[in-house]
């Protein structure tokens, strides 16, 4: 008899991942070591080592159902695994419970593994700075370790909620396109269970009899998210029936898939409005199509120092209408003291 269809569901999602994993670290180039003049070449220097995958548990269902089925798939395939837990210190005895974690994962073979206090800030929010600051945290585990990915637990109701939230941000079709299956620096972060629901991580976990911890905060109305799980979604799929998860997570990816095809044309585009000194040219921005002037208008302002995350919508309106409805207005202050305005013909953007 095989394993519980939860359990199968979340082994046959992470083997995928780390296939394509060792797909890319066998496509990276051999660095062989220097062999004495005559010597027979060693043919097993030329092999890259085996690949390190860490998971990012916070011993949640989700991240625990993903560490279970990492340390379970990876010996398979020759893949070492490890995991990070992120200690962020909003609530007392974090530090114990990341410890448990940590015994935990040991517990399922993992290795190395490791516990990393933060401390969040307060720039954006708390839901923001906590997530800010548990990324850089993983980025210094996989730079430390020398990992080649990291594993995220997100399941297709976390991107149901994403997408909802970037509706409500009003930031666009980017904003609707919710999280990637593969994203960061060179790839680095992987979301295998994008495809499966919450319901299964927890009933992996179940079957498997792995203690799970509930976060507190999922459950407190003071965050957006929470809000969201408990009343907004439910009330969604009470007016509008079931399959609004599902519905969600397919606009996210159909709206990814648009979204990079915009941003190909904008980057392709962009020389073409450029003068010889490199200057946004507004009469030729004016020919754009709108959605692909006001990503060549975001991508200006974000290499003039606007940070990405405090670049909203309405910011990059504000500098388009210095195109298409030019009346002699003054400067537009952008975030993190970016600003843009219309010289002679020319758009300028550039640090105040």
């Amino acid at each position: 008899m095989g394993p519980h269809p939860a359990v199968a569901a979340i082994r046959l999602a992470v083997r995928r991942v780390l296939h394509d994993i060792l797909n890319d670290h066998q496509a990276l180039p051999a660095h062989p070591a220097p062999q004495p003049a005559g010597a027979r070449p060693d043919r097993t220097a030329e092999r890259p080592p085996s690949p390190l995958v860490l998971v990012a548990c916070s011993g949640g269902a989700d991240s625990m159902a993903l560490a279970s089925a990492l340390a379970f798939e990876a010996p398979k395939l020759g893949v070492r695994a490890g995991g990070v837990t992120v200690d962020h210190g909003l609530q007392s005895g974090s530090d114990l419970r990341a410890e448990e974690v940590v015994l935990r994962m040991r517990g399922l073979g993992l290795d190395p593994v490791e516990s990393v206090a933060v401390t969040v800030g307060r720039e954006g929010g708390p839901e923001a700075a906590a997530r800010d600051a548990r990324y850089a945290a993983l980025d210094a585990a996989a730079e430390r370790h020398g990992a080649a990915a990291v594993l995220l637990g997100h399941t297709r109701d976390d991107q149901a909620e994403t997408v909802l939230l970037g509706l409500a941000r009003g930031s666009g079709i980017r904003s609707l396109s919710g999280m990637a299956a593969v994203s960061g620096a060179g790839g680095r972060y992987r979301r295998p269970f994008l495809q499966l629901d919450r319901q299964t991580a927890r009933k992996a976990c179940m079957v498997q009899s792995l203690p799970v911890w509930d976060d507190p905060h999922n459950a407190d109305p003071a965050y957006t998210r929470s809000r969201l799980r408990h009343e907004g979604l439910p009330a969604l799929e009470k007016a509008l029936g079931k399959g609004v998860v599902e519905a969600l997570a397919r606009t996210a990816q159909l709206s990814r898939d648009d979204a990079d095809a915009l941003d190909a044309w904008a980057r392709e585009a962009e020389a073409s409005v450029r003068d010889a000194a490199g200057m946004l040219e507004c009469a030729k921005l004016y020919a754009l199509p709108p959605a692909v002037r006001r990503r060549i208008l975001r991508r200006a302002a974000i290499e003039a120092g606007a940070p990405a995350g405090a670049l909203f919508a309405r910011h990059i309106e504000e500098v388009d209408r210095l195109i298409t409805g030019w009346r002699g207005q003054g400067a537009i202050n952008l975030p993190g003291r970016v600003v843009a305005q219309r010289q002679g013909g020319r758009l300028v953007i550039r640090q105040g």
